[in-house]
């Protein structure tokens, strides 16, 4: 029996004005989705977030938004099977 642990998995960082450019930002992304893939996360799992600031600085997120049970989905309340 494996331990699962439903709660997000997130790779972020923030950049600060003149430290990224759409180019190392676009390679920045793939390589998060890369490695969040690589622990397991399917694709349609995989959420991406990029905040662009005012200031031109920029925020990245990449999550796995991991179901509440292993596996999949679970029984709905009252026991019936979805």
């Amino acid at each position: 029996m494996s331990l699962y642990q439903p709660e997000p998995v997130e790779i972020s960082t923030r950049m600060r004005p003149g430290e990224w450019t759409e180019a190392s930002l676009a390679e920045l992304v793939n390589t998060y989705r890369t490695r969040i893939s690589e622990m397991g996360a399917p694709a349609a799992d995989i959420v991406t977030d990029v905040e662009r600031n005012d200031d031109g600085s920029v925020k990245v997120a990449v999550s796995w938004a991991k179901p509440a049970v292993a596996g999949g989905e679970g029984p709905v309340p009252g026991g019936q099977p979805l």
